[in-house]
């Protein structure tokens, strides 16, 4: 049976060191004594309709489960080296609010956080908004369903991901990206997933200008193209794209099958790539 913190506000350092079998319900973690790390070193915890206003609130937790609370700005870097979390129906607006953290599951959350999720292994994230820099840098084994992303620079260096009916505004993003799957989604932004080893799109819009550069292993299922020029520079493609292009520019090995391309570019003799126009 769980011990109860209710209804008060902590603002002590270390308010909540070393706790376990804790239900903190209505709890403000703000105040002038402007403490840190309030609930480190935990395990089997569950936060429900909580305030966090100070820095580093959930390091080394071990089973945690948040529910309808609110990190603020100044809540930075909130979960750091913990495992087991669920989270649902919270505002993470502090920078690094996701970092070194394993076996975590997102839903229902409102995330503004620049440098949210870096090295995270396992994560699942449903029915969310996010803004971010640097998005969910060099994770692993991720699942993301109904998720509307804006920022630069995002999932770059992650490895086992399948994304399904998400919204991605963003620029430079997968690039270096291994064995993933985008289903059903719209990506929109420049420089799209360069470098990227085992990438699938299927039923997916992409949207900007030079997507798919230096890539090997990429597959495109009935996908659309909008305002997409200079693509598949140098890349290993196998793609099947059901609007015109406006230009695509040495392919390197690879079918590229396409109902028009307003310029093909070849001025790269190891450009071997065929594209055909249907």
């Amino acid at each position: 049976m769980k011990k109860i913190v209710e209804n008060v506000r902590l603002d002590e350092e270390r308010a909540l060191y070393g706790s376990k079998d804790l239900l903190i319900r209505g709890v403000s973690f703000d105040g002038p004594a402007d403490g840190e790390s309030a609930v480190k070193e935990c395990e089997n915890i569950e936060a429900e309709n909580c305030f966090c206003n100070l820095r580093y609130p959930f390091w080394h937790v071990h089973g945690l489960k948040i529910k309808d609370s609110e990190m603020t700005e100044l809540c930075r870097a909130a979960l750091w080296y913990s495992d087991g979390i669920e989270i649902t129906g919270t505002k993470m607006h502090g920078i690094k609010a996701l970092r070194e953290c394993a076996d975590a599951t997102i839903c229902d959350c409102d995330i503004i956080s620049p440098e949210f999720g870096w090295s995270v292994n396992g994560i699942t994230m449903k029915n969310c908004k996010a803004v971010s820099e640097y998005f969910m840098m060099r994770s692993t084994d991720i699942k993301f369903e109904k998720v509307d992303f804006k920022g630069k620079y995002s999932f770059q260096y992650i490895k086992n991901a399948t994304f399904e009916n998400c919204t991605f505004d963003t620029k430079d993003a997968f690039w270096h990206g291994e064995n993933i799957t985008v289903k059903n989604s719209v990506i929109k932004g420049e420089y799209f997933a360069w470098y990227s080893k085992n990438l699938t799109l299927i039923n997916c819009t992409i949207i900007g200008t030079q997507p798919f550069c230096y890539c090997r292993g990429l597959k495109l299922v009935n996908c659309k193209m909008e305002g997409c020029d200079l693509a598949f520079e140098k890349s290993e493609a196998e793609a099947e794209i059901t609007t015109p292009v406006i230009s695509i520019k040495n392919p390197y090995k690879g079918t590229i099958t396409v109902p028009a391309v307003g310029e093909i570019i070849r001025d790269d003799p190891k450009s071997d790539g065929v594209i055909k126009i249907i």
